[in-house]
């Protein structure tokens, strides 16, 4: 399979106030607005909000983000008033993480690559 794109489609319960947690919050650009839905840049990907969901997160889904300043970006979430369910910390992979819920619990892991990990490929 040729992929040419991807996103992520998330149904939320309340897709007001989910747009703007991923909007006004995180703080992610968005790519294109459309009747009922906002895409919204994800690095490389895309995550879409539209559409109005009943079941809730799943617990083994995650979204994955990588920042280039954990600790920066810890300190405006908390001010912000998201919900931070794990502090910063290094992980016995080399990863620092910090873990997030949106407003429907879908879990956010927030990435720092550490200078000199081999998944490292920004040296900025």
């Amino acid at each position: 399979m040729e992929t040419l794109n991807s996103r992520i489609l998330l149904r939320p319960r309340d897709p007001a106030r989910s747009t703007s947690f991923y909007r006004d919050t995180l703080g992610l650009a968005v790519s294109r607005e459309f009747p009922g839905g906002t895409v919204f840049f994800l690095g490389q990907g895309f995550l879409e909000v539209g559409g109005t969901g009943r079941a809730g997160p799943s617990p083994d889904m995650a979204l994955w983000l990588q920042v280039r300043d954990l600790a920066a970006e810890h300190v405006r979430l908390r001010a912000a008033g998201a919900a931070i369910e794990r502090e910063p910390q290094l992980e016995p992979w080399g990863l620092r993480e910090m873990w997030l819920t949106d407003p429907d619990g879908v879990r956010i892991v927030l990435v720092e690559v550490p200078e000199g990990h081999p998944i490292r490929t920004d040296t900025r």
